[in-house]
């Protein structure tokens, strides 16, 4: 998945209906925020923000950060968008998380800007790859880190199985090897989950 290749009006619109559904089945609509971490959340926390209005009638906000700070200007400083104020309820948006990288960068920026509370973070896909500790995947190292509610609008599971032995431009994605090989490799990064192991052992018999 990649949230950059969103590049047309019809598709931005789309991507955003998806994360605002998520959010609000994921959520609800007790929030105020949506953070999007720069650069791929920006675009995302935009139209997130705009379909949240047309689907649930709900103004929410958008913030971003600035990878460097701007000295000059009315929105000077290290945020766009909105300004994060106390009492604040946020949500983060990501494309992807793999590492949990960009959360170590983001989420004490969010926290030093105002007093505010994470609600949870929405990516749109859970690629099921162990996290950084090398035991639990990435979205699962967030939550227990940060104590924060992670979720996903699709996972690896789901993409695999939608295409699998489904045409895409004449050309079959996701034969029987392929889906093997997918299902041994997320086993690998399963690490000391025993139920997902035996869930993905089930799966490639």
């Amino acid at each position: 998945m990649n949230a950059g290749a969103y590049v047309t009006g019809s598709q931005l619109k789309k991507l955003g209906e998806y994360y605002a559904r998520a959010i609000h089945e994921t959520y609800g609509d007790d929030f105020d925020v949506l953070f999007g971490p720069a650069y791929k959340g920006i675009p995302l926390g935009v139209v997130t923000a705009i379909a949240y209005s047309e689907l649930y009638g709900k103004e929410v906000r958008y913030c971003s950060d600035r990878k460097e700070e701007k000295d000059h200007g009315a929105d000077k400083g290290s945020f766009l968008g909105s300004k994060l104020k106390d009492g604040d309820r946020v949500i983060m948006i990501e494309d992807v998380t793999t590492s949990g990288k960009s959360m170590e960068e983001t989420v004490p920026k969010v926290k030093d800007a105002a007093d505010v509370t994470i609600v949870g973070l929405m990516v749109s896909l859970n690629r099921m790859e162990v996290g950084k500790g090398g035991e639990k995947c990435a979205l699962d190292e967030v939550k227990d880190l940060y104590g924060f509610e992670t979720a996903a609008i699709v996972t690896m599971e789901d993409v695999v199985e939608c295409l699998y032995n489904k045409e895409c431009d004449g050309k079959v994605v996701i034969d029987d090897e392929l889906k093997k090989q997918r299902s041994m490799h997320i086993m690998r990064n399963m690490g000391q989950n025993k139920e997902a192991l035996v869930f993905w052992k089930k799966r490639i018999v």
